[in-house]
C-alpha cells in the first residue's frame, strides 16, 4: 500500500513534530515513544521531491531541529527573567535564536544524508553516521553546546545508559538514532523487515547488558576505607536574590549556618558549595580579616575541607583577568588555607564570554545584552589535589555536559560538579543538566559530587544512579550527608575514548559505498 504524497506544508508540519516528540522522549518528560520522531524525520528525507531536493532536505531537517531545540532550551528564557526590567524583553528572541541556531546542525545533516544515501535499508546507518556526526560538530563549535545528545535521550543509571561505559555519549547517540531510525524502512520488503528486527535486538542488547550490570555493587580496589564523608549544602537562594546588596550577610549566614548543622554520625571530611554561592569576588571575601571568612572558619571543623564555586581575578585593579573557579579550602586551628585551585577551562558563548568580541562590540551586541569582559579561560581540565591521598575531578556548570573534557586518570577519585543552576528557575532545565552530568560517571566509572545552589544536588555513583536519600531537588534548602560513593574500574570509554565512536562512524561511511553493479540495492518505496 502506497501512502499518499504530502504537500510541502504538511511536510514541514509533520519535520517539527518529529523533532517535538524527540525532545520528549529525553528527561524529564521521559516519553520514549517520542524517539519514532527519528523513524518520521528519516522518511521525511526519503520523500523529498521537486527541482531542489537538498533545500527541501534542509529544511525538513531544521525544522525538526527547531522543535526538538525549542522544546529543550527553552527555559533559557528564566535566566533574562533575574534582571527583568532590562533584559526580559530579550527571552523570546533568545530561546528563538538558541533553536534555529542549534537546528542548523539537524539542517546540515539532514543535506549530508540526501547527499550520501544508498538505496535499501542501509540508509538507516548512514542516517544515525550523518547526525551523530552533527550532533559531534555541534558539541565542539564556538566551544561546544552538546545539550541534550540524543544518546542523553535514556535516564542516567537507567539500563540503555550503561552503553556510554563502553562507546560514550557519542557512540550512544550513533546507537539510539540507528535504533530509532530503522522503522522507517519497514516498508522496504523482507530487508526492511530484518532491519527493523535487528533493531529490536540492539534495542533488548542495551537493556539486557544494563540489567546485568546494575544489580551488583560498584566495586574497586582504589576504594579507601574507611570511606570519604561528603556534606553537600544547598541553600535555595535565588538569583534575583544574589543581586540585592542588602542580602549578602543574609546569603552568608544560610550557607555557614547548613554547614555547621550537628551531623547524625561522624562529621564530613568534604564540605561542598556549589558554584556562585556567595555573590562577591572570592579574593575580597576570603581576605585576611573579613568577617566572612571568620564565618567559614567558626562553621568549619579543624581538619574539614571546604570546596566553593565562584569567581576570582589576577592582576592589576586596572586591569583585572576574571576566573570561574573552584576554591579547595582546609580549616587550620584558626584559620583556612587554600589548598587547590581549579579554574573553568570551556566557557559559555554569549554567557561567559562573547565569540569575536570586537566586532560584537561594534556592532553593539555587548552594550544591547549588558554583558562585561567576561571570563578568562583557565588551563584544561586537570584532577586537583586537595588531600595528599585524594584527587578529585572538578568541573564547574557547563563542562559537564561533555564527554572525556578531563584526560582520564585512574588516581581521580570522584568528579566535583559545582553549578549555578539557579538561573534556569523551577523549569525543565535543571533536572536535564542533572541527567546530562550523570552521564559523565557512566563514561569514567567515577561518582559525582554534584552541588547547586537551588537544586538539583544529589550524590551519584559510578553508574549514574542517585544515592537513595542523597538528592535536594529544586527549591529545597538544607544538607546532603553521605560516604563518598565507591569508584569502579576503569570503564572501556575512559580507556579508548571516541575511538568506538569513529568506528561506528566508519561503519556509516561504509554502509554510504554503493555495492559493486549494484546488486542487492532495492528502490524507494514510493
Amino acid at each position: 500500500m502506497n501512502l499518499p504524497k504530502l504537500t510541502p506544508w504538511r511536510a514541514r508540519g509533520l519535520a517539527l513534530l518529529a523533532g517535538l516528540a524527540a525532545a520528549l522522549a529525553h528527561p524529564p518528560f521521559g516519553f520514549l515513544p517520542g524517539l519514532l520522531g527519528y523513524a518520521v524525520l528519516l522518511w521525511l528525507l526519503d520523500t523529498v521531491e521537486g527541482p531542489r531536493p537538498l533545500r527541501s532536505a534542509f529544511l525538513r531537517g531544521w525544522l525538526a531541529g527547531l522543535g526538538y531545540f525549542a522544546l529543550s532550551t527553552w527555559w533559557i528564557a528564566e535566566a533574562f527573567m533575574v534582571d527583568a526590567a532590562n533584559q526580559g524583553w530579550m527571552a523570546p528572541f533568545a530561546v528563538a535564536a538558541m533553536a534555529a541556531g542549534m537546528a542548523l546542525f539537524w539542517g546540515l545533516a539532514a543535506v549530508l544524508y540526501r547527499l550520501v544515501r544508498p538505496l535499501g535499508v542501509r540508509r538507516v546507518l548512514v542516517f544515525a553516521g550523518a547526525f551523530a556526526a552533527l550532533e559531534w560538530t555541534r558539541g565542539h563549535i564556538l566551544t561546544g553546546f552538546p545539550w541534550n545528545l540524543p544518546g542523553e535521550t535514556w535516564r542516567a543509571g537507567s539500563a540503555p545508559s550503561q552503553a556510554a561505559a563502553l562507546v560514550g555519549a557519542y557512540g550512544l547517540t550513533w546507537i539510539t538514532l540507528a535504533i530509532a531510525a530503522a522503522p522507517a524502512v519497514w516498508r522496504d520488503g523482507r530487508r526492511g523487515r530484518w532491519m527493523v528486527g535487528a533493531a529490536l535486538a540492539a534495542l533488548a542488547a542495551l537493556y539486557v547488558h544494563g540489567l546485568m550490570l546494575l544489580p551488583f555493587p560498584v566495586t574497586s580496589a582504589a576504594n579507601p576505607t574507611p570511606a570519604t564523608t561528603i556534606r553537600i549544602v544547598q541553600a535555595d537562594i535565588p538569583q534575583e536574590s544574589k543581586w540585592d546588596a542588602a542580602r549578602f550577610a543574609q546569603i552568608v549566614q544560610a550557607y555557614v549556618s547548613l554547614t555547621a548543622r550537628p551531623y547524625a554520625a561522624k562529621s564530613a571530611d568534604i564540605v561542598v558549595w556549589p558554584e556562585g554561592a556567595l555573590p562577591a569576588a572570592i579574593n575580597d571575601y576570603l581576605a585576611p580579616g573579613t568577617w566572612v571568612r571568620q564565618a567559614i572558619v567558626d562553621a568549619l571543623r579543624p581538619g574539614q575541607l571546604l570546596l566553593i564555586g565562584g569567581y576570582r581575578y589576577e592582576g592589576s585593579p586596572e586591569n583585572p583577568v576574571y576566573y570561574n573557579s573552584l576554591i579547595a579550602l582546609r580549616r587550620e586551628a584558626t584559620d583556612v588555607v587554600v589548598v587547590g585551585v581549579y579554574d573553568k577551562h570551556r566557557l559559555v558563548p554569549f554567557g561567559e564570554y562573547l565569540p569575536a568580541d570586537a566586532l560584537m562590540t561594534r556592532l553593539g551586541v555587548k552594550s544591547m545584552a549588558h554583558l562585561g569582559d567576561g571570563f578568562a579561560s583557565g588551563p584544561r581540565p586537570r584532577p586537583l589535589r586537595i588531600a595528599p591521598d585524594l584527587l578529585v575531578q572538578p568541573l564547574i556548570c557547563y563542562e559537564s555536559l561533555f564527554p572525556r573534557l578531563a584526560p582520564p586518570d585512574e588516581r581521580v577519585r570522584a568528579i566535583v560538579n559545582v553549578s549555578n543552576d539557579a538561573w534556569f528557575g523551577v523549569t525543565s532545565g535543571p533536572l536535564q543538566h542533572l541527567n546530562l552530568a550523570s552521564y559523565r560517571a557512566i563514561e569514567t566509572g567515577a561518582p559525582i559530587v554534584r552541588a547547586t545552589p537551588t537544586g538539583v544536588s544529589a550524590l551519584i555513583d559510578a553508574r549514574g544512579q542517585i544515592i537513595s536519600g542523597a538528592r535536594l531537588n529544586l527549591g529545597d534548602s538544607g544538607v546532603i550527608d553521605g560516604n563518598l560513593p565507591n569508584i569502579g574500574p576503569p570503564t572501556l570509554f575512559s580507556r579508548v575514548g571516541h575511538w568506538p565512536f569513529a568506528l561506528l562512524l566508519l561503519i556509516s561511511i561504509a554502509a554510504a559505498i554503493p555495492l559493486p553493479g549494484g546488486r542487492g540495492l532495492e528502490k524507494f518505496p514510493n
